[in-house]
């Protein structure tokens, strides 16, 4: 059996480096290459890949936004995720939305290549060093959500500045008052302890406010 497979990663070296160590392995074909996250589930669409070897840092949606994109598609390919991003939160929140696999850059060719057939054939692949830490770190108690202050009105609000919108574009898109766009900032500095609306938007970008659409 062939394993079709999309490399998702916004270096084009990278992508590069993949498709020809993956290429050169009789069972794996390179059904397509994706830079950017809403390419990469625009690809797999068009592909249906049986493994997506997907990076986390990349443009437009992070990887982890993808994995949440994939969750509700009618084609999920099995994921190895292989990224640069070596803290505990990206390993969990990748492995809880879906992720197949969790491989860091500095695996060997060989461990990648491993880790696809194992992905297509149902298995999951981490390092013991990997497997130790989600262990540990799904047995700690969930942090606080730091929106959880926040109205569900607010967090839209929220999620446009974050955005750049103003007031009266933030009222356009919500379909409220400029005066009620106010109150409902006036709210969210006071809730959150927050200066002004420069730290609103930074506050939003750090805690992913904008649906995942920003760079971790």
């Amino acid at each position: 059996m062939t394993i079709r497979v999309v490399i998702a990663d916004d270096h084009r070296v990278v992508r590069d480096g993949l498709c020809y160590l993956l290429g050169q392995e009789a069972d794996i074909e390179i059904a397509g290459e994706a830079g950017d996250g809403r390419q990469t589930v625009d690809v797999v669409a068009a592909t249906r890949p049986d493994v997506l070897l997907l990076d986390l840092y990349m443009p437009g949606l992070d990887g982890h936004a993808v994995l949440a994109a994939l969750h509700a598609a009618p084609h999920r390919p099995a994921v190895v995720v292989l990224t640069s991003a070596t803290d505990d939160e990206h390993l969990v929140r990748a492995m809880r939305v879906g992720a197949t696999s969790y491989l860091l850059k500095t695996a060997s060719a060989e461990h990648v290549i491993a880790a696809v057939r194992d992905a297509a054939a149902g298995t999951a692949s981490l390092s013991p060093e990997l497997l130790t830490r989600l262990t540990q770190a799904l047995r700690r108690p969930p942090l606080p959500d730091p929106l959880q202050p926040l109205s569900p009105r607010e967090r839209d609000v929220l999620r446009l500045i974050a955005r750049g919108h103003s007031n009266r574009q933030i009222a356009r898109e919500l379909a409220i008052g400029e005066q009620t766009v106010k109150t409902h900032v006036r709210s969210i500095l006071t809730k959150l302890a927050l200066q002004d609306r420069v730290q609103v938007a930074i506050f939003a970008l750090r805690h992913q406010a904008d649906s995942g659409e920003h760079r971790p």
